[in-house]
């Protein structure tokens, strides 16, 4: 059911749309793969029963597709689908639902099951205060000034430049543009390449971390990454994770350290900041690398939480 085509340019789009929003709130690889591809079969199934618009979807058009799951066989085992893969249509439907009240589309009024499922999911941003408190913390975050100095060049990356998690990760030696102020963005998986600008503050800052830092690391000129373990190899997600872990944990700031804070928090903080003071939604957008203002529109909801 992977290679399914939808002629539908409006589904095309809306499941596009919808990957990417998933993305954006900070959901694992797998759930941004599988839930996509599940709403992918719903909207063929609308298709072939002649529904070009949501707002043709019923009840009974519901009832009727997971009536046509539950029959279809299963491709690996003997027997029909188990209830598992059928409550993960249900999951790719109502995070649906979710997906289009937050943007304001009210033309999809079915009812699905477990409607006690929060359409309102709160996501923890971290405020212009608390950010200061997490640079402040790599002054003393580790005994050794290399550590410090790349926990900094971190929270730059992450918050100051606003990359997502992989793309931290990826990032290498020749992509820091010291003297165009850019910072350079692969193509990953789903994502358009991009330069990131950043100013002269936060660009001495991984300046500081490069040429000051990152070759007391074991084997770190063997390496094309900019963030290398002590190990000498290219830093992980979970080792990045576990440095703002620890400097949440130092700041002996009992609300930040309540809150669910993970890389992609940092991002989400970014965006949401530049919102705030009034930083136009285009501008937004490009900088964070997304493909469409829809996305982008998703941190307006976000500062309402503030």
């Amino acid at each position: 059911m992977k290679k399914l085509r939808l002629q539908n340019d409006g589904y095309r789009l809306l499941l596009f749309n919808y990957k990417e929003w998933l993305d954006i709130l900070g959901y694992a690889e797998s759930t941004i793969y599988y839930l996509p591809n599940h709403l992918q079969e719903f909207f063929y199934y609308l298709e072939r029963q002649g529904i070009s618009t949501l707002n043709e979807v019923r009840n009974e058009t519901i009832k009727d597709y997971y009536a046509e799951l539950q029959q279809r066989a299963n491709e690996r085992t003997s027997g029909g689908l188990s209830n598992a893969y059928l409550n993960k249509h249900q999951q790719a439907l109502k995070k649906f639902k979710e997906y289009l009240k937050n943007h304001n589309y009210k033309h999809f009024n079915i009812h699905l099951k477990w409607e006690q499922y929060s359409n309102n999911e709160h996501i923890d941003i971290l405020t212009q205060n608390e950010i200061k408190e997490l640079f402040l913390a790599t002054t003393y975050s580790h005994e050794k000034e290399s550590f410090m100095l790349r926990d900094r060049a971190l929270l730059t990356i992450l918050y100051s430049c606003g990359l997502r998690r992989n793309e931290a990760v990826h990032l290498d030696v020749s992509d820091i543009y010291f003297d165009k102020d850019r910072i350079y963005v692969r193509k990953g998986k789903n994502y358009k390449e991009r330069f990131v600008p950043i100013n002269d503050y936060n660009l001495r800052i991984l300046e500081d971390y490069l040429f000051e830092a990152r070759l007391e690391f074991y084997n770190a000129n063997e390496s094309e990454a900019f963030f290398v373990s002590s190990h000498g190899k290219r830093m992980s997600g979970q080792s990045m994770l576990n440095r703002l872990k620890h400097l949440i944990e130092i700041t002996g700031n009992k609300t930040l350290q309540e809150k669910h804070i993970t890389l992609h928090t940092l991002r989400h903080s970014i965006a949401t900041h530049l919102l705030e003071s009034e930083v136009k939604m285009e501008s937004i957008s490009k900088f964070l690398g997304h493909s469409s203002l829809e996305s982008t529109q998703i941190y307006t909801h976000l500062v309402k939480q503030l």
